[in-house]
């Protein structure tokens, strides 16, 4: 264990607790094996470890006058110009290098506007008052999870696919739903219902199926006769008004599906 980190860390126990996390090893297939360097990933000592020897960036930026946001090892600097960006990203990054002894990460360090980075998987939009938006990285990953619980070829039911949906859902709401644009929340509402209504399609396979259950839906004759007999992908029958008047936001709310935009009381 680096010695400076004994300074930092009088408590012998919480010194044990730390050795053990990093003794501990990882897991791989079902067998531990043990590691030689770096800390378990996802796991709560990496970002005590970061406020630890990072606290010394921290006062030297408060000494410097800085804005600055850190969370963890994830830190943004907010300066007036592009020149004092340029300057201010040379002297911190000499700093952490011959002070504190760490490497900078190069590919993930960069001089930009705020809409242009991220922080903690949020941005910025570009107005004249800023707002909290989604980083492009985190629609990203929020989309291919959605994809993964989604996929047509799960041999799941559509309300075991919905109870995966509201857990991962209101897991991820927890978290992103501080964002401050809505609308974003609201056109992924309408895409995972779409997805869904897609399953529901191929769910029901063929023609004489699919008719018998639109019009058990509430859907006319000549409807869903039509809507039966298209030639057109699950994709587009989605967007089709027979399978929305059958598939409502009603109903599928009342099996389970929750919702990205945050309700008020």
């Amino acid at each position: 264990m680096p010695h400076y980190l004994l300074a930092y860390v009088i408590s012998v126990r919480t010194l044990k607790l730390i050795r053990s996390f990093l003794n501990a090893g990882v897991m791989e297939n079902g067998v531990v094996n043990p590691t030689t360097e770096g800390t378990p990933q996802g796991g709560p000592l990496s970002p005590l470890l970061s406020n630890i020897v990072l606290d010394d960036l921290d006062r030297e930026l408060e000494r410097r006058g800085l804005c600055f946001a850190r969370y963890a090892d994830d830190c943004n600097i907010y300066v007036r110009s592009q020149r004092a960006a340029q300057r201010v990203m040379t002297g911190i990054s000499r700093f952490i290098t011959e002070k504190l002894k760490l490497k900078v990460n190069e590919d993930k360090s960069a001089v930009a506007r705020p809409w242009g980075r991220k922080f903690l998987a949020f941005s910025f939009t570009a107005n004249k008052e800023p707002k909290r938006r989604l980083s492009p990285q985190a629609l990203k990953r929020f989309k291919k999870r959605i994809r993964e619980i989604t996929r047509c070829t799960r041999t799941v039911n559509v309300r075991r696919m919905i109870d995966d949906l509201r857990r991962y859902i209101n897991g991820w709401r927890g978290y992103f739903g501080f964002c401050q644009t809505p609308s974003i929340l609201q056109h992924l509402d309408q895409w995972i219902r779409r997805r869904l209504r897609c399953v529901v399609w191929r769910h029901w396979k063929r023609g004489r199926t699919r008719y018998a259950a639109l019009r058990k839906l509430g859907v006319g004759r000549s409807s869903a006769a039509k809507t039966a007999g298209s030639a057109c992908g699950p994709w587009r029958i989605s967007r089709i008004p027979a399978l929305n008047q059958a598939l409502p936001m009603a109903l599928l709310a009342s099996l389970g599906l929750t919702s990205l935009v945050p309700t008020t009381a």
